[in-house]
C-alpha cells in the first residue's frame, strides 16, 4: 500500500505546481537580486623605490657669458706647466717685436792698438797709393807720431840725407822710424821732423808711445806735410823695399780710427 500512497503524493505536487499564478511568477523573475556590496577595498601602499646608490655630482664650469645671451664653451683647463728653462731676454725694439739674443761676437785681438797720428788739427788719409801699398796720412807738421801697439824699436833714420837729383829709395823716407809689434808685424812711419828722445834699435816701446814728430823731411818737401805709413812683414832693417809697405793699411787705419783692436793680415 505505501507505493500507492507515494503516487498520490507525487500527483499532488504537480498540480500544486500547475496552480502557480503567471503574475507571481514574473515578479520573481522581474525582482533584481540584492546587490552584493563591493569588497572593502583595501589601502594602496606606493611602492617602496629601489636603493640607489647616491653619485655627487660634479660641478660645471660656469660658461663664459658673450652678447646676445649666448654662451662660449668653458675653457679646457689648463695642463701644468714644466718647469721653465731661462733663456736670454730679448732687447725689445719699437713697435712690440723683439730682436733675436745678439750672437757671441768674436773675440778681439789680444793686442791693443791706436791710430797712428795724434793732433790738435785736420788729419785725413785716402784708400790710395801711388805705386805700391801704403798710406799718407796728412796732418799739420808737428803732430805726433805713435807706437800703433807694442813692440820692439827695428829701424831708425835720424838724418835726412835724400837728394833730388839722385832720388834714392832708400832715402826718400828722410827722419823715420819702424818697430816689430808684439803681433808680428812691422810698421814703418817717415817724413818726420824730429825723431823722440831714447828712440833707437832695440828699444821697446808702449803702445801709444810718441816715436817722432810728422813733417816734410825726404821727398815729402815738396808736397803737403804728411806721415807716410806702411805695413809689413819683419825682414832686415836696410830692406827698404819692403818696409815701405806691402799691403793697403787704409782698413785697418779705419778699425784703429773707431777704437777696434784689429791685428792687420799680411795676406794680399
Amino acid at each position: 500500500m505505501r507505493i500507492p500512497q507515494l503516487a498520490l503524493a507525487l500527483v499532488l505536487a504537480l498540480t500544486l505546481v500547475a496552480c502557480d499564478t503567471p503574475g507571481e511568477r514574473q515578479a520573481i523573475i522581474s525582482t533584481p537580486p540584492a546587490a552584493t556590496a563591493p569588497p572593502t577595498a583595501l589601502p594602496t601602499r606606493a611602492p617602496t623605490a629601489s636603493p640607489t646608490t647616491e653619485r655627487t655630482a660634479t660641478p660645471t664650469p660656469s660658461a663664459t657669458p658673450r652678447r646676445g645671451g649666448f654662451a662660449y664653451p668653458p675653457s679646457p683647463t689648463a695642463a701644468p706647466s714644466p718647469t721653465a728653462t731661462s733663456t736670454p731676454t730679448a732687447t725689445p725694439r719699437t713697435g712690440g717685436f723683439a730682436y733675436s739674443p745678439t750672437p757671441t761676437q768674436p773675440a778681439q785681438s789680444a793686442h791693443h792698438y791706436v791710430f797712428p797720428v795724434r793732433s790738435d788739427g785736420t788729419i785725413s788719409y785716402g784708400k790710395f797709393h801711388h805705386d805700391y801699398p801704403a798710406t799718407d796720412i796728412f796732418c799739420p807738421i808737428g803732430s805726433a807720431f805713435l807706437a800703433v801697439t807694442d813692440g820692439i824699436v827695428d829701424y831708425v833714420s835720424s838724418q835726412d840725407g835724400w837728394d833730388p837729383a839722385v832720388n834714392d829709395g832708400a832715402t826718400r823716407g828722410g827722419l823715420s822710424v819702424a818697430i816689430i809689434g808684439d803681433d808680428g808685424v812691422r810698421y814703418y812711419g817717415s817724413h818726420l821732423s824730429q825723431i823722440a828722445d831714447g828712440i833707437a834699435p832695440g828699444v821697446r816701446v808702449r803702445v801709444g808711445q810718441v816715436l817722432g814728430l810728422t813733417g816734410k823731411s825726404g821727398d815729402a818737401r815738396n808736397t803737403d806735410a804728411h806721415l807716410h805709413f806702411g805695413i809689413s812683414h819683419p825682414t832686415t832693417p836696410e830692406d827698404w823695399v819692403v818696409r815701405r809697405g806691402e799691403i793697403s793699411p787704409y782698413a785697418t787705419l779705419r778699425a784703429w780710427q773707431h777704437g777696434e783692436d784689429v791685428t792687420p793680415s799680411l795676406e794680399r
